[in-house]
């Protein structure tokens, strides 16, 4: 059997030993240090306007930071795009709150804003005006963001933007993660940079990012003694994995460069094959990282056998994320839409997209479509 092709591993830079080495050298094996900070510096930097960065344990700690800071409780609502990560809905059921589940179009595969309003108008309707709304960056695709912050601004609701799987995206020329009234970022093993495991929230005030970290360090209260006057989390992100996340910054720029170019070679191979279509830009305002290139097939059947023969290769192939609302935990919660979501995941297969693709699996992934398709 040939080695197997992963969906999106890690691609290591060459640069992340030294940000480690020196963690051991100066004995900086701890959630904080100079990594941390430079880390966060980093990530600043790179997304521009004035905005803070609290580096954090993972995707889902900044998605649940971020829902504490903005005044979450139990019994509230936060609506969240469905067709998603069940870490971007996790967060919202630890606070007690509710998830309301909003629908796709089929322009990005990301949050409808037709569908979002509605979901608003019926809840205010119903007496339970949302506390919070999470748009999702799909495969690094940006959101149609224009639409969503205006319907957004006109109820008054903040967002909280997951922009986990689109760091090096932008909309607008505007960065994903630089939308929202805060913004999560995720460092996890398949994402376009990692650090192992990590994430970060992404906010707009130096006393907003100091109590992400307040809650993040356990809460820990001005004391000379132990002291906590508020629930708190074992969130931050240590030193050693936050110097991977300093290496693999210098080849952020790279690597989405790298995704964008395999992106291409299946659009090309696919132009020719009726009725498959490639998840790309709608238009020149949207720039995506194509952390994953999907497709839609005919049906599920076909993706099925698809998926099946890229398995007998070794090589990985994942369907598209099955929507919150008809996963067994969620499908009590209301859901907002039509049948989109639905409709991609039934049809959707991810193909094999890292950055540390070589041609050689390029190759062995072309002649496997080209085998199924008849090419």
């Amino acid at each position: 059997m040939e080695e197997k092709i992963w969906l999106s591993s890690p691609h290591m830079g060459g640069t992340e030993q030294k940000y480690v080495q020196e963690a051991f050298d100066s004995n900086w094996v701890a959630p904080l240090g100079p990594n941390v900070t430079g880390f966060e510096n980093d990530l600043t930097q790179f997304l521009g306007k004035d905005l803070q960065v609290a580096a954090l344990s993972s995707g889902t700690a900044a998605l649940h930071l971020g829902l504490i800071l903005l005044g979450v409780k139990a019994g509230d609502e936060v609506i969240c795009q469905s067709m998603t990560f069940s870490a971007s809905a996790n967060p919202i059921v630890y606070l007690g709150a509710t998830p309301i589940f909003v629908d796709s179009e089929l322009d990005t595969w990301n949050m409808c804003p037709v569908a979002l309003e509605e979901a608003i108008q019926d809840r205010i309707a119903k007496g339970k005006k949302p506390k919070a709304i999470i748009p999702v960056h799909l495969y690094g695709m940006p959101a149609k963001m224009d639409e969503i912050l205006a319907i957004a601004n006109r109820y008054e609701i903040p967002i909280l933007e997951d922009s986990a799987e689109a760091l090096g995206s932008s909309y607008k020329s505007q960065k994903c993660g630089t939308f929202g009234t805060m913004a999560a970022l995720s460092f996890n093993g398949n994402k376009i940079i990692t650090t192992s495991g990590g994430g970060a929230l992404v906010v707009k005030s130096e006393s907003l990012k100091d109590k992400a970290i307040f809650l993040a360090t356990q809460a820990r209260d001005n004391a000379p003694h132990y002291q906590h006057s508020e629930i708190g989390y074992n969130y931050r992100l240590s030193n050693i994995a936050a110097g991977i996340g300093r290496g693999q910054m210098e080849v952020l720029e790279k690597h989405v460069a790298l995704r964008r170019k395999w992106n291409k070679k299946y659009q090309e191979f696919f132009a020719s094959i009726p009725g498959i279509s490639v998840l790309k830009e709608p238009s020149e305002a949207f720039f995506s990282n194509h952390w994953l290139t999907a497709i839609l097939l005919d049906s599920y059947e076909q993706r099925e056998a698809l998926r099946l023969l890229f398995e007998s290769q070794n090589i990985e192939s994942r369907p598209l994320w099955k929507p919150m609302h008809v996963q067994p935990v969620f499908q009590s919660y209301p859901f907002y839409g039509t049948h989109v979501a639905a409709h991609l995941f039934e049809k959707g297969l991810c193909l094999p997209s890292g950055s540390n693709l070589t041609e050689t699996q390029w190759k062995r992934i072309e002649n496997v479509l080209e085998e199924f398709f008849k090419y």
